[in-house]
């Protein structure tokens, strides 16, 4: 790998300069409230909206890992990022539920559709999830892109990262974070779009890139028999995960309820939807550039995870390789204060204002900080553990998020299109759910101690994707058995949060929300889908 140079490091700094600009001015206009603070005065426009989606949902480990996948043989993984059909489905299906009811965080609408105890349960659990996956691997893969990167020690690159992001996530409120997103993400598919151009231009092109490494490689659909991607496993349980992750959780969905009205976040979602297909084009096609460019004996990697800082130090010009640099670190903190701030609403929102709800709205914004802070010392405690962690860190992910969606998924999905699912089938899902997640994970670390043959090692060993589908069809058992033994709840209580219990000034208030340009947009993405799940299939 080539060393960056003085116009790099320019590069780099003008962009530092430019975030620490955005995110001053943000935090000089002084938060009033914790609608301010979390939810941005819910008054973003939907460019805002969409970028923040994008830009909080590429990390670092994601740019890295999905160029890894692409060039180490995981083409299936693509599907993951096929999802922006999903980021739809958010705006369209589950956003105007979410604006209605008027909530801060998803929990606080599980307590509108159900009751407290289902808030409780998902609060604890998401908050748990967040630092031991979302706040650890960020930081974690952050630092070693960094380190690698920039040539400077792995702890001085994620301490550094960590401590800037934590900076301005704790002062700024959600605000400046959703305003530096939106900048981070322009560098992001500036660098990244450029490299992958220069790369196909290296490799000969489109055509030269699919004879060098074999057009059956871009086949992300393997056979039903297939032992690691079978593709009936591979589509439904990613699906499944892609409804908890971009219409159920924190993480994503924050962004959406920071818009001023219904029509400017589904609006927003529309455009996420957009800019999330381009992982496809910017990280995945330059990993497949440098597994061909390495076939060819043109450069050389040890790791797949290398290939897409080695491509691009030995392809970009000086300045551009400062630019994607920059943009790497961009993904890093756009992922980081996402979660910092997620962290710090489900926490103040839904733990401590309802231990203390008389606490005045001045307290709540300095608990709000307090707990952005605890967070992210957390998230530094946790890396050491996760150096330890070997493989894959993207495919790792959709391991754990395999384990931990489909009880969630399913609560939410019954729960707005079925209205007989009660509080005590919520609560059953949820628990039984976490629990049969957690097993599947503790049984997969001790397989090899296992019998084989035995109950406990079939379960331990099965395919996760397999594994996925299944879960979620029990928790969607538990969910309407454990309802159907306790009395539906009344119609008050479900008004406007399920479909069925919409009334006539909901529905057309949500028709008035939408227009023909918002259809048309929506199919486009759909289109777009659709052509590269046929394109990618050998």
């Amino acid at each position: 790998m080539k060393n960056l140079d003085s116009l790099d490091w320019i590069v780099i700094g003008v962009y530092f300069l430019v975030l620490i600009a955005v995110a001053v001015w943000v935090i000089m206009q002084k938060q009033k409230n914790t609608e301010d603070y979390f939810l941005a005065g819910r008054n973003i426009g939907w460019f805002v909206v969409g970028a923040s989606i994008f830009a909080s949902n590429i990390g670092s480990e994601h740019v890295v890992g999905l160029a890894g996948a692409g060039a180490g043989d995981k083409m299936p993984m693509l599907i993951y990022e096929l999802h922006a059909w999903l980021v739809l489905m958010l705006g369209w299906v589950f956003l105007p539920f979410y604006a209605r009811s008027g909530v801060f965080t998803m929990p606080e609408f599980l307590e509108k559709r159900f009751n407290a105890k289902a808030r409780w349960i998902l609060s604890v659990f998401s908050l748990v999830a967040y630092i031991l996956t979302k706040v650890s691997v960020t930081i974690y893969a952050g630092g070693v892109v960094v380190s690698s990167l920039l040539g400077i020690n792995f702890w001085v690159g994620a301490l550094s990262t960590v401590v800037l992001t934590g900076i301005y996530t704790v002062l700024g409120g959600m605000r400046a974070v959703v305003y530096t997103e939106t900048l981070q993400t322009i560098v992001l598919v500036l660098g990244a779009g450029t490299l992958t151009f220069l790369g196909l231009q290296a490799v000969g092109g489109w055509t030269e890139l699919k004879s060098t490494v074999g057009a059956e490689y871009f086949n992300m659909w393997r056979p039903a028999s297939d032992p690691d991607f079978p593709w009936p496993s591979l589509f439904f349980t990613s699906t499944i995960v892609g409804i908890w992750y971009w219409c159920t959780d924190q993480y994503i969905v924050q962004r959406v309820l920071t818009a001023k009205s219904i029509k400017e976040g589904r609006r927003g979602t529309i455009w996420g939807g957009f800019l999330k297909l381009m992982p496809v084009f910017l990280f995945l096609i330059p990993g497949v550039v440098a597994l061909a460019l390495k076939q060819r004996g043109e450069i050389h990697w040890d790791s797949p995870d290398q290939a897409f800082p080695v491509l691009m130090s030995n392809l970009l010009p000086s300045g551009m390789r400062g630019l994607v640099a920059a943009g790497l670190l961009a993904a890093l903190m756009s992922s980081l204060a996402s979660v910092f701030n997620s962290c710090s609403t489900l926490f103040t929102v839904d733990i401590y204002k309802k231990l203390k709800p008389e606490t005045p709205e001045k307290d709540l914004l300095r608990i709000g900080r307090i707990a952005t802070f605890i967070v992210v010392v957390l998230g530094i405690f946790w890396i050491p553990i996760m150096a330890n962690i070997s493989g894959v860190l993207y495919e790792y992910l959709q391991k754990v998020q395999s384990y931990i969606s489909p009880p969630i998924a399913a609560v939410f999905l019954l729960g707005i299109f079925y209205k007989r699912i009660n509080s005590r089938g919520a609560l059953a899902t949820l628990i039984v759910g976490f629990a049969i997640g957690a097993l599947r994970m503790v049984l997969e670390l001790a397989k090899d101690s296992l019998a084989e043959g035995s109950i406990f090692h079939q379960l331990g060993s099965m395919n996760f994707l397999t594994f996925g589908a299944y879960f979620f069809f029990i928790c969607v058992i538990i969910a309407i058995v454990a309802s159907l033994t306790a009395p539906e709840a009344s119609a008050e209580k479900l008004e406007g949060l399920t479909f069925s219990t919409l009334t006539p000034e909901q529905k057309n208030a949500n028709k008035n929300s939408y227009n023909w340009i918002d259809i048309i947009s929506s199919l486009v993405v759909l289109a777009i889908v659709i052509y590269v799940m046929v394109s990618f299939s050998g």
